[in-house]
């Protein structure tokens, strides 16, 4: 005589996967190739949580539900450990809660470079470098009080413009000029005094006015 169950065998879980491989490689589609301990080779995407970038060689961690849905979920050992890269797609914010630093460090260089635009902003910056190496094609800023000090400055351009209201120079020791042609000329007063004042010309000393005082 048959006997027939009553209640029906259920359906057997999928077995969820969890290996440690070594990474071969990535395909177009982003799908990534991981071979295990026992050869097997396993298909998976990149978790969003992997922010470091695999590279071929690397020792990583496999996970998922089953093996149709499967994720890279953690690089555990570099094969080249010299060079890392942090990725991910779309925009990346780095946020401190509750008024916490964040810190950018380097014991060698930082670099910051935007393919098209860098911004910086805050209502306080403070720069501190012992040597800087400034290079731009165009360069526009607008300041609210400027107060710069220094021990040398030169500054050599094609041509500099300089437009004030009231502008004051005052030179403790020697003030020189050396150009082709001086034309210094005042809607009011021109005034040039010393303890020893001397005008000379090698060809012509020309002095003209309506009046002329000497004495």
């Amino acid at each position: 005589m048959n006997v027939v169950s009553l209640h029906p065998n259920p359906p057997r879980e999928p077995a969820s996967v969890h290996v440690l491989g070594h990474l071969l490689g990535s395909a177009p589609d982003g799908q990534w190739t991981v071979v295990d301990e026992s050869g097997a080779t396993w298909t998976c995407r990149r978790a969003a949580s992997c922010l470091l970038r695999p590279a071929p060689g690397d020792t990583v961690m496999v996970s998922g539900p089953d093996r149709y849905r499967l994720y890279l979920i953690a690089v555990v050992e570099q094969a080249d450990a010299s060079a890392s890269c942090i990725e991910a797609a779309g925009d990346v914010t780095l946020t401190a809660m509750t008024g916490g630093r964040v810190s950018l460090e380097s014991s060698s260089e930082l670099r910051l470079h935007g393919g098209r635009m860098l911004n910086l902003a805050a209502s306080k910056a403070t720069c501190a470098v012992t040597e800087m190496d400034f290079c731009a094609q165009s360069t526009e800023a607008s300041v609210g009080h400027l107060r710069f000090f220094g021990k040398a400055l030169e500054s050599v351009v094609d041509r500099m413009v300089h437009m004030a209201r009231t502008a004051l120079r005052i030179v403790d020791e020697t003030d020189q000029l050396r150009a082709g042609h001086v034309d210094h000329e005042a809607r009011e007063t021109v005034r040039v005094h010393g303890r020893h004042t001397v005008v000379t010309g090698q060809d012509l000393v020309k002095v003209d006015s309506a009046q002329i005082h000497m004495g």
